[in-house]
C-alpha cells in the first residue's frame, strides 16, 4: 500500500502542472470562435508534461533536442488542424511563425482559429509544460516549477482582457492545483529521518508566514483589481489601416467617371434569388435613380467604404480595422428593419487599394484574409488588392420599413456625435441654405427629403466635374454660376453636400462610396462607381437617400435663391415708342370693355382681391386669438405643476416654430442645450418665392435669454411634485415668454408674422410622452 500511495503522491505534481496549463488554455479559448483552441491547448499541456515525465530518467543533455523535435511535430499538427480545408503550406507556416503575436493582438473578437492565431499560445503552453516538469519533477523544486504554468495563465488573462467575463472559477481552480502540488511534495514517509521531517516542517511554517505576509501586503491591491476592468492589450497594438489611396475614396469618383469603361471587378450572386434588388431610396419623388443604359435591369449596391469624419476639407474613413477570420461579427439589427441574407462572389480585375467591396453587411467571407470594422461593416485586405483575387461573401442586408420614416426620430448625444460634427469655417451661404431647408420641416424625415429634393431639382450631374468636396468646392457647387462650372458635379459633390446640409439641420449623416452591379451578375466598371448619403433614424438604422437628379431638366438655383434684378427705369434720353402714324403699320387694336356692360375688370379684380385679403386677415386674427387663450391658460391657470408643464409646452412650440423641434428622448437639460445651438440669427434683406434672400449677419447680437428656471422647475415637478411652488412656475413662464419673444424677434419680419398666425400649436398632438424626460 505504501508503494501505491507513493506513486499516487508522485503523480499529483505532474497532474497539477498539466491541469494548470489546461486552465490557461480554457481561459484563452473564451475569446475564440470555436473550441479548437482549447483542444489544441489541452493537447499541448498533456503532451508536454507527459513527455517531461517520460524523459525524467534521461540525461539532461538529451532532453533539449528531443523536446525541440516533439514541439516541432506538435506545432505542425496544430497548424494543420487550424488551417482547415485550406491546407497548410510552408508559406502559411512561415507567416504564422513570423506574425503570430501581432495577429493575435489585432484579431477581432471572437478570434477565428487560424495558424497565426494559435501558434503562439500552443508553443507557449508546450514550452511551459516542459520547463515546469523539468524543474518540479526532475529537480524536485515544486514551488519553482509552478511558476511557468502560472505565468502562462496570467498571460492568457492579459490577452483576453475585458473581452470575456471574469475567470474567477478558473483562478480558484488554479490556486487549488498549486496547493495540491505543494502538499504532495511536502509529504514524507514514515522512514524519513526525524531531522528531515523537522526541517520540512520548519520550512512549511516559514513558507506559511511568508505567504501570509504577502497576502497582507498585496491583499488590498488585489481586492481593488478584482472589480476593475482589465486593460485590453489591443490598445497598444496598431491595427491594420487603410492606405492613403483609400483614406478618402470619395476623391476617386471623378477619376473613375472620366474613364467609365475601366473594368474594376466581376460580380456574381451565389444565389440569384437571395440577392435583393436595389430598392428605391425614400426620395421625394418616390422614383429610383435611372439605371445606366449599358446595364438595364435591377441592380445591387456594393459598399466599398463608409466615410464618417469630415474636417471641412475631406470626408475620411473613420473605421478601426481588426484582423478577422471567415466568420465576422453580426451587425446590430434595428427593431424596424427586415433582414435578408445574400451571397456574392467577387473577382478583382482592376480595383486597387485595400478596401474590399461587398454587399452590406458581410458576416462570412472566404478566399481572402480580411480586416473588419464592426462599426461600419466594411472590409480591407491588409496585403492590398491584386488582380485575380477571388472571394465569396455572405451578407445580412437590412431593409428598413420605409413606412415608419415619416414618424421616425433621429438620435442625439455622444453615440452619434461624430455623425453630427461640422468643422469650423462652414460658409455662411451653406448655413443659410440649411436653415431655410429646415424651416417648416420639423420632422427629421421631412428635412431629409427637403434636402434631397432641393439637390435633385437644381443641380446637374456631369462626368467631367473636377474632384473636390472641401467647403470652397461645395460652395461653388451649390452657389456658383453655371457658366463657370457651378451647380454641376458628380455623385461626390451631391453626396458630400447632402451630408453637410443634413448635419447642419441636426440629422446624423455619413457618406458611402461603392458601386452598382447587375443583380444577375456581370462586370462592374468605373462608370458604376457611386457615392450616396445615409441618415440614421431611431429604430430603422441607416437609410440611404438619392439626391441625384432624376431628369436632365433642372431649374437653375438663381430662379429660386437669388433676388431678381429690378428693371431699370427708362432713360430720359431714350426716344418715345413709335406711334402708328404715316406709313408705319398700325398697332393691333386692343379690345376695350363695353361702356355699359357693368363694372370694369379693374373694379372687379380690386373687389375680389380686397375680399380675399379681408378673409385672410380675418382668418389670421382668429388663429392668433385662438392661440392666445391656450397660452394664457397654460401659464396662469392650474396648480404649479400644471403651469410648469404649460411652460414646457410653450418652449417646445417655440422651437418647433423655429424649425428645430425637440427630440422626444431628450431630458430637460439636454433640450435646453439643444435650443442653445440654434443657427446664428441673421437679418434678411428681401423675400422671394422659395428663396433664401440676401442676408447680412447681425452684429453685436445679444444671446438668447436663459432657461435655468425652466429646467429646475421641470426637474422639481418630475421628481418631487409636491415641492413645486408658484414662484417656480412664475419664473419658468416668464423665462419661456422672454425666450420665445427673443427667438421670434430674430426671424425676418415675414417669419415673425407667420409665427404669430401659424395654426400648428392648435393642432399639434399633445399625446403622452411629450413631457420632458427627467
Amino acid at each position: 500500500m505504501g508503494g501505491v500511495a507513493g506513486m499516487v503522491r508522485r503523480a499529483v505534481v505532474p497532474v497539477a502542472l498539466a491541469g494548470m496549463l489546461v486552465l490557461a488554455g480554457a481561459v484563452l479559448g473564451r475569446i475564440y470562435a470555436d473550441d479548437l483552441m482549447f483542444r489544441l491547448a489541452a493537447g499541448a499541456a498533456l503532451g508536454s508534461v507527459g513527455a517531461g515525465v517520460a524523459m525524467r530518467r534521461l540525461p539532461s543533455w538529451a532532453v533539449a533536442p528531443i523536446s525541440t523535435v516533439m514541439l516541432g511535430g506538435y506545432l505542425a499538427f496544430a497548424l494543420h488542424l487550424a488551417a482547415g480545408p485550406a491546407g497548410l503550406s510552408v508559406t502559411v507556416a512561415r507567416d504564422a511563425l513570423t506574425n503570430g503575436i501581432p495577429r493575435l493582438l489585432t484579431a477581432m473578437i471572437p478570434v477565428e482559429t487560424a495558424p497565426d492565431t494559435v501558434v503562439v499560445a500552443v508553443a507557449a503552453i508546450w514550452i511551459a509544460g516542459l520547463a515546469a516538469t523539468e524543474v518540479a519533477v526532475r529537480s524536485g523544486r515544486v514551488l519553482l516549477g509552478c511558476v511557468p504554468p502560472v505565468a502562462v495563465y496570467a498571460a492568457s488573462l492579459y490577452v483576453v482582457g475585458p473581452n470575456a467575463s471574469a475567470a474567477t472559477g478558473f483562478t480558484l481552480a488554479l490556486a487549488g492545483l498549486v496547493v495540491a502540488a505543494l502538499a504532495a511534495a511536502s509529504g514524507t514517509g514514515s522512514g524519513t529521518p526525524a531531522a528531515v521531517r523537522v526541517r520540512a516542517a520548519g520550512g512549511a511554517v516559514a513558507g506559511l508566514v511568508v505567504l501570509l505576509g504577502v497576502i497582507a501586503a498585496a491583499g488590498p491591491w488585489i481586492g481593488e483589481r478584482v472589480t476593475a476592468t482589465p486593460v485590453d492589450p489591443r490598445r497598444y497594438v496598431q491595427p491594420p489601416r487603410v492606405d492613403s489611396l483609400d483614406e478618402s475614396p470619395l476623391n476617386r469618383i471623378s477619376g473613375w467617371a472620366l474613364d467609365p469603361k475601366q473594368p474594376l471587378l466581376e460580380f456574381r450572386p451565389g444565389d440569384p434569388a437571395a440577392v435583393p434588388a436595389l430598392a428605391p431610396s425614400p426620395s421625394a419623388s418616390g422614383k429610383p435613380a435611372p439605371a445606366k443604359s449599358a446595364a438595364p435591369g435591377p441592380t445591387v449596391r456594393l459598399r466599398l467604404a463608409v466615410l464618417s469624419d469630415y474636417d471641412g476639407v475631406t470626408w475620411k474613413v473613420g473605421g478601426v480595422y481588426r484582423n478577422a477570420g471567415r466568420v465576422l461579427p453580426s451587425p446590430d439589427v434595428p427593431a424596424g428593419a427586415r433582414v435578408t441574407e445574400s451571397q456574392q462572389q467577387i473577382t478583382i480585375t482592376g480595383l486597387t487599394g485595400r478596401l474590399l467591396p461587398a454587399v452590406p453587411t458581410p458576416t462570412r467571407i472566404t478566399g481572402a484574409r480580411v480586416a473588419f470594422d464592426a462599426a461600419t461593416g466594411t472590409l480591407i485586405r491588409p496585403e492590398g488588392l491584386a488582380e485575380g483575387l477571388h472571394y465569396t461573401a455572405v451578407s445580412q442586408v437590412q431593409n428598413p420599413d420605409l413606412n415608419q420614416l415619416p414618424i421616425a426620430d433621429v438620435p442625439s448625444g455622444d453615440t452619434v456625435q461624430r455623425y453630427l460634427t461640422i468643422s469650423a469655417g462652414t460658409p455662411d451661404q451653406v448655413e443659410k441654405l440649411a436653415q431655410h431647408l429646415a424651416e417648416g420641416n420639423g420632422a427629421p424625415y421631412d428635412r431629409a427629403v427637403a434636402i434631397e429634393a432641393f439637390l435633385a431639382e437644381h443641380y446637374q450631374h456631369v462626368a467631367d466635374a473636377p474632384s473636390g468636396h472641401a467647403y470652397p468646392n461645395l460652395r461653388h457647387f451649390l452657389f456658383g454660376r453655371r457658366g463657370i462650372g457651378g451647380q454641376k458635379g458628380t455623385s461626390e459633390q451631391f453626396a458630400a453636400a447632402y451630408a453637410v446640409l443634413a448635419r447642419l439641420t441636426g440629422l446624423p449623416s455619413r457618406v458611402v462610396v461603392g458601386f452598382t452591379a447587375p443583380a444577375a451578375g456581370g462586370e462592374v466598371t468605373a462608370g458604376d462607381a457611386l457615392a450616396w448619403p445615409e441618415v440614421y433614424f431611431d429604430g430603422l438604422g441607416w437609410v440611404a437617400f438619392d439626391p441625384m437628379p432624376k431628369t436632365d431638366e433642372v431649374r437653375p438655383v438663381e430662379e429660386d435663391f437669388t433676388p431678381p434684378t429690378p428693371s431699370p427705369p427708362p432713360s430720359q434720353s431714350e426716344p418715345p415708342p413709335p406711334t402708328a402714324t404715316g406709313s408705319e403699320p398700325a398697332a393691333a387694336p386692343i379690345a376695350a370693355p363695353p361702356a355699359q356692360a357693368g363694372p370694369s375688370a379693374v373694379i372687379v379684380a380690386s373687389g375680389t382681391s380686397g375680399g380675399v385679403l379681408l378673409l385672410l386677415a380675418g382668418t389670421a386674427g382668429a388663429v392668433a386669438g385662438l392661440r392666445g387663450g391656450p397660452r394664457r391658460r397654460r401659464l396662469t391657470a392650474g396648480s404649479p405643476g400644471q403651469r410648469i408643464a404649460g411652460a414646457w409646452l410653450e418652449f417646445t412650440d417655440a422651437l418647433r416654430l423655429a424649425g428645430r423641434p425637440v427630440p422626444a428622448h431628450l431630458s430637460a437639460t439636454e433640450a435646453v442645450r439643444h435650443a442653445a445651438v440654434l443657427p446664428r440669427p441673421v437679418q434678411r434683406a428681401g423675400l422671394l418665392r422659395r428663396a433664401v434672400p440676401v442676408e447680412t449677419p447681425v452684429e453685436d447680437e445679444t444671446p438668447l435669454p436663459g432657461l435655468d428656471g425652466l429646467v429646475d422647475a421641470v426637474n422639481t415637478a418630475g421628481f418631487a411634485p409636491e415641492a413645486a411652488d408658484a414662484g417656480q412656475a412664475q419664473r419658468a413662464g416668464d423665462e419661456v415668454v422672454a425666450y420665445a419673444a427673443a427667438l421670434r424677434g430674430r426671424r425676418p419680419w415675414w417669419r415673425r408674422v407667420w409665427w404669430s398666425v401659424h395654426p400648428g400649436p392648435l393642432r399639434w398632438n399633445r399625446r403622452p410622452g411629450t413631457e420632458p424626460r427627467r
